[in-house]
């Protein structure tokens, strides 16, 4: 299969991988911006955005497989990565196993523990049915303070405060992506992350964590450094489950400073 991706600007080339939601849409808050320094490749993952879903099985590893094989299609061998949340478990895994370059993964999934992988489910399952069932109101809803508030309140530490083209997208992929419910069982019944001795991944490994995050929630955070001790750990204060929404200049930073 090969992922629909979007390039933007020129230089060394930098491959976005998203979340559950919008596909490559989600990066549209720094897209731009990482493209004024980098060659940015943000793909859809299958059964998101524009990539029809997977045939068979779809989990952490199937999905790792399938940007895997991209980066091969496309000569991107040793390429840095940037992910988040689902993606940035995908961009972990592909470090683990020695693909690409330096990686960002920001505030990635699979480092819970059973209750909290319990909780993530029973929270987010939810949370989509309702996103599901109020597709056709969600732009006037997201348009509003209020609505912003009382829908992306588990997403983001101020919600309110976030523009409706900057949340639309997640909130509508959420809804509409074929493959977010077999996304949801991979992340929630499969197995939890692995990890990578130090010295064994292919670059740098940065993990961004918003201090706020009620998704992944930043105790996680220890666990993952654990698993993977050559990472540095950078804190996003004031910043929930999308670093991208909360505090896209940081974000950026991070990015353009820890990859190659």
């Amino acid at each position: 299969m090969t992922l629909h991706h979007v390039r933007r600007g020129s230089g060394r080339p930098l491959v976005l991988v998203h979340g559950l939601g919008a596909g490559w849409r989600s990066w549209a808050p720094v897209i731009d911006r990482l493209a004024d320094s980098r060659e940015v490749i943000a793909l859809d993952l299958p059964g998101f955005g524009e990539t029809p879903p997977l045939a068979g099985e779809v989990s952490i590893a199937s999905l790792t497989d399938s940007v895997a094989e991209f980066l091969r299609e496309q000569g991107l061998d040793g390429v840095s990565t940037t992910g988040q949340s689902m993606g940035g478990r995908i961009v972990l895994e592909l470090a683990r196993r020695g693909v690409g370059g330096d990686t960002v993964a920001l505030d990635p999934g699979g480092f819970w523990n059973d209750r909290e992988q319990a909780v993530f489910s029973a929270t987010l399952r939810p949370s989509i049915a309702l996103v599901r069932a109020m597709r056709g109101a969600l732009p006037s809803l997201l348009g509003t303070r209020v609505g912003r508030t009382a829908l992306l309140a588990q997403l983001s530490a101020r919600p309110w405060a976030l523009a409706r083209e900057t949340v639309l997208p997640d909130v509508l992929g959420l809804a509409d992506a074929p493959s977010t419910g077999a996304a949801m069982d991979a992340l929630t019944k499969g197995p939890k992350q692995q990890g990578a001795p130090a010295g064994t991944v292919p670059g740098r490994v940065t993990i961004g964590w918003g201090r706020r995050d009620l998704v992944t929630l930043p105790s996680q955070a220890a666990r993952a450094t654990e698993l993977f001790p050559d990472a540095v750990l950078h804190w996003f204060e004031r910043c929930g489950h999308f670093p991208q929404w909360d505090a896209p200049d940081e974000a950026v930073r991070l990015i353009l400073e820890n990859t190659d």
